[in-house]
């Protein structure tokens, strides 16, 4: 039953779908070893090439294999209905794209988890981009990344989890409910995307799989804490418990639940990715092969607007993790520190280990704040 709701990696490099089943043999690796297979091809199987125009919505996405890659043109419109845009919590409007993606056809498996802002794109062509730029900020020097799933700041999600980027590009924030639809062969598991380190990305319809990730235990800090956009401001209380407004919400605990660091597992010696109804929704991060493109770094709008203001934006611990940690291991080493981090390295050091952790960084912004508070 599995292989036919799992096609595995590579078997459509040389099979293209077509109205007829057949029978095809496959070699995979995974871990190093290499397993060959034999299986029945499906015409739902979306593993091959395959040509998806939906006049309705105007999507245009074509996937063609070629050499070892599995090639995704697509103008990224979806190929469902949405909610409304612009809305009141998203001032954007849905446009086409111009996109071309490269996946690798037979993922390499390194067990590493390295971030990425967008981890992988719908069949459809919709990417994938769990995370948000918005921020709260508190006086008291506590920064907060806002979950794009939360009922305290309006970012005008549909009912797909997704809203609109101001380029026009439309993304998923979580459970994509109308791809999950569109796309379900009548399997629990249901193939959704692919992760762009090659490895398919499913979900299950019955939840089987559980993610790793649980609520941290304890109280937030912070005082006199906002959250800005060019259309509001707002007052925040981040104090109470960690309730999963925030990024910061959540810790992974290995072995918590069946799925890893980013949200991936191994059935039945295949690995892939989940998306869940529970955080992190959609994996932060890949554990396979994937060289990161180089892309513009997008300041969030409370960064604009703290900017225009004439206020200092300070970034949080999660945040300097994620632009300067490059061998993920929750530290900043001075080789990896960046500008005015890497200039007072030493004076931020305050175990003198020669790496920044949380709790040093976030003393150094509180001394620094209790200095401006002395000045002021």
């Amino acid at each position: 039953m599995f292989m036919n709701q799992y096609p595995i990696f590579g078997l459509l490099a040389l099979l293209s779908l077509n109205c007829n089943s057949q029978k095809a043999k496959y070699t995979h690796n995974h871990d190093g070893t290499s397993h060959v297979h034999e299986t029945t091809l499906e015409t739902n199987n979306y593993f091959g090439e395959y040509t998806l125009n939906r006049e309705t919505y105007g999507t245009k996405t074509v996937v063609k294999i070629k050499g070892n890659q599995r090639i995704m043109t697509t103008n990224a419109l979806p190929d469902h209905e949405t909610g409304d845009f612009p809305n009141q919590g998203n001032p954007n409007a849905i446009s086409s794209q111009n996109k071309t993606y490269a996946f690798p056809l037979y993922p390499k498996y390194i067990g590493k988890a390295k971030w990425v802002r967008e981890p992988g794109v719908a069949l459809n062509g919709v990417k994938f981009e769990p995370g948000t730029a918005e921020v709260v900020i508190c006086d008291t020097g506590e920064n907060y990344r806002v979950e794009a799933l939360q009922d305290v700041i309006d970012l005008g999600l549909d009912f797909n989890h997704a809203h609109v980027q101001p380029t026009g590009a439309y993304h998923y924030h979580g459970t994509p409910t109308s791809v999950i639809e569109n796309f379900d062969s009548g399997e629990d598991l249901v193939h959704i995307g692919f992760a762009h380190d090659g490895f398919p990305m499913y979900y299950s319809k019955s939840g089987k799989y559980k993610s790793s990730y649980k609520a941290v235990s304890g109280s937030r800090e912070g005082e006199d804490c906002t959250y800005e956009n060019p259309t509001q401001r707002m007052q925040i209380s981040v104090e109470g418990h960690h309730d999963g407004t925030f990024t910061s919400d959540f810790e992974y605990v290995e072995g918590y639940g069946d799925l890893d660091e980013c949200n991936g597992i191994t059935v039945d010696g295949h690995y892939m990715y989940l998306v869940t109804r529970e955080f992190p929704y959609v994996s932060r991060c890949l554990m396979g092969e994937y060289k990161e493109e180089r892309r513009p770094q997008y300041r969030s709008m409370n960064m604009d607007n703290r900017a225009r203001r004439g206020r200092r934006y300070t970034p949080s611990f999660s945040e300097l993790l994620e632009k300067m940690d490059k061998d993920n291991d929750k530290r900043i080493s001075k080789n990896e520190a960046q500008g005015p981090l890497h200039d007072f390295f030493d004076r931020v050091d305050a175990n003198k280990d020669g790496y920044l952790t949380e709790e040093e960084v976030k003393n150094a912004l509180q001394h620094r704040n209790q200095r401006s508070a002395r000045r002021g």
